[in-house]
């Protein structure tokens, strides 16, 4: 009895939070006291007996918010229920980014029942799927239930504690996230007009302004526990990495916006290389982080956002002494960005106390911030395009003043121009190994030849030449060879059909194909087998041995009345048939195509 006795006169000595029917949420915060544990090794069963020993204190006048402290801490609420009607309450942390918390709730009778959770669980363990810690209570009415939550993170330690009723809760999580989406919403609808804008425009400004956009949208995703509700709900490592790395990312959009939007290459080149200096900072932070401990990379992060909104705030400052009009939006702007970031950064640290302003602080400013640099873009893009203006309106009066002088000049480079062009379409359609024409040339030719036989009522002939064994040449003297042969096979068959006005290319590989305009068949199939014949009874001399080569030839009269559209596929495709039979009939041979 008298140790019954013990245990219960410290909770008797704490004012109970009384919850009743008029007061369906209710803050904590006044009725709760706590113990900081630096080494972090205190477990429930000593922290009850610190508790009864009067060590736990009062939460100070800035609240539940202690900044980036190590070990944990122990907070105690004594709950008195004095609705019979509503025995089930939810106990809800207002901070999304804690690591774990430990609820003991110890009913009259001495029973202690445990519950987890924080983001280093999975997100399903919580009691209510909801952005925030939470846990549901079952509080027996005319009884009072003490609370006892330990928290441990290596975050910013932030624990406002607030109970609800399920109706209360359903109340303003629906508010809230209809909030959420409304400022995600707004986002959304400027990402795709500046999306649009950067691309018709291509102007670098938009692009960066579209990755700061993003990256502050992740940031916000991760700080309000949306990226571990909806994004990695089963993964604590990137509930933890993802904290510093959007913080990374975000900074390093900020600071190249502001360093492209104010032109600080050329306005002010030191702070320039500054703004270099920090964004290259933020890439190695940010790939740290994937090695680093949260305890180090995210307050590094955090802290590091300060000196990086004072920067904005200095480069403008600059921007604007040296004339640069635009910058004025722009610092209009950010000053409401950079206002709410610091807020929320200063809170993260414990330098603020948690309100409406200071939690939700960055949402307006951003939202306030995004839409002025729509404005300020608009207003850069048309000061822009005046300058442009300008600057083409006197290049055309130079350029009308100097017209006469520059006249002669101007002609001889139109001529080196035009020779030099003369010379590259000449380039391009020879093969640059043989010294035929290509391909490409030859479909384009073909179609002018075949036109002009079926207007002359002239014959046309197709010779298809294919060296047999190539593939054995190569692997057996090597590629210069190989090349040498080609060489050499494409200056006999230009030197036997070239009196004859022949259009002779290089097809592919070791194929080549001439087109015989005014040439009967029977002529056609006498010059192919000269090829054949030269070909196999001179070996050709190259720079290694002497190598002889045999050819097979597909020849074929093309039918020049046929349709235009189909004729030169169904030349090229009959003579290419009449070649397949050369080769299949022994090679070193020519076939004359059927028909």
């Amino acid at each position: 009895m008298l140790l019954l006795l013990a245990v219960a006169i410290p909770a008797l000595a704490q004012a109970p939070a009384r919850l009743d029917t008029a007061q369906p949420q209710l803050a904590l915060g006044p009725h709760t006291r706590y113990l900081h544990d630096e080494s972090g090794a205190i477990d429930a069963t000593q922290a009850w007996r610190q508790l009864e020993a009067g060590d736990f204190a009062p939460l100070p006048d800035a609240g539940a918010a202690f900044g980036f402290q190590p070990g944990a801490y122990w907070f105690h609420v004594v709950l008195e229920n004095a609705d019979p009607d509503q025995p089930h309450w939810l106990l809800v942390q207002d901070y999304p980014l804690s690591d774990r918390l430990d609820l003991y709730l110890r009913h009259p009778d001495g029973r202690v029942l445990h519950q987890a959770g924080g983001d280093h669980l999975p997100f399903d363990a919580r009691s209510v799927s909801y952005r925030h810690p939470n846990f549901l209570l079952d509080l027996p009415a005319g009884s009072r239930v003490e609370v006892l939550l330990r928290v441990q993170s290596q975050s910013s330690m932030q624990v406002p504690l607030t109970l609800y009723t399920p109706a209360a809760f359903i109340e303003i999580s629906r508010d809230a996230q209809f909030g959420i989406g409304l400022y995600y919403g707004i986002l959304l609808a400027l990402f795709f007009y500046n999306l649009v804008l950067w691309l018709a425009l291509r102007e670098a400004s938009y692009f960066w302004y579209l990755f700061h956009l993003s990256a502050f949208g992740l940031v916000l995703m991760t700080l309000n526990g949306l990226g571990f509700e909806y994004l990695w709900p089963n993964s604590p490592w990137l509930a933890d990495l993802s904290v510093p790395l959007s913080i990374c990312l975000a900074q390093i959009g900020m600071q190249q916006f502001a360093r492209v939007f104010l032109r600080l290459r050329a306005v002010w080149p030191l702070g320039n290389w500054i703004s270099l200096g920090i964004i290259a900072f933020y890439v190695v932070l940010g790939t740290a982080a994937f090695w680093l401990p949260y305890r180090i990379a995210t307050p590094l992060a955090a802290a590091s956002v300060f000196f990086s909104i004072g920067w904005i705030l200095t480069v403008t400052l600059v921007a604007m002494r040296r004339g640069d009009r635009s910058a004025r939006l722009f610092l209009l702007a950010w000053s409401m960005f950079l206002l709410g970031t610091g807020m929320y950064t200063a809170l993260a640290f414990g330098l603020l106390p948690k309100s409406f302003v200071t939690v939700y602080g960055v949402q307006i400013g951003s939202a306030l911030e995004m839409l002025l640099l729509s404005i300020a873009l608009s207003y850069r893009y048309a000061a822009l395009r005046n300058e442009n203006e300008r600057i083409v309106r006197r290049a055309k009066l130079q350029l009308e003043s100097q017209v006469l002088e520059r006249t002669g000049e101007l002609r001889s480079a139109l001529a080196q121009l035009e020779t030099a062009h003369a010379r590259l379409r000449e380039a391009s359609r020879h093969d640059a190994l043989t010294g035929l024409y290509n391909r490409g040339w030859f479909r384009e030719r073909f179609d002018s030849l075949l036109e002009a036989a079926r207007l002359q009522g002239q014959p046309l002939s197709l010779l298809m030449v294919d060296l047999d064994h190539f593939k054995d040449i190569n692997d057996r003297y090597g590629h210069l060879v190989g090349d040498d042969c080609l060489r050499r096979s494409a200056r006999v068959v230009e030197g036997i059909l070239h009196p004859y006005g022949a259009l002779v290319a290089r097809y592919g590989g070791e194929e080549f194909i001439a087109a015989l305009p005014g040439v009967d068949i029977y002529k056609a199939r006498d010059l192919a087998e000269e090829i054949c014949m030269r070909l196999r009874e001179e070996p050709m001399r190259t720079r290694g041995p002497a190598v002889t080569v045999t050819a097979s030839i597909g020849v074929h009269a093309v039918d020049t009345g046929a349709d235009e559209d189909l004729a030169t596929d169904q030349a090229l495709q009959v003579v290419d048939n009449a070649l397949y039979a050369a080769k299949s009939g022994g090679r070193d041979q020519v076939r004359v195509a059927d028909g």
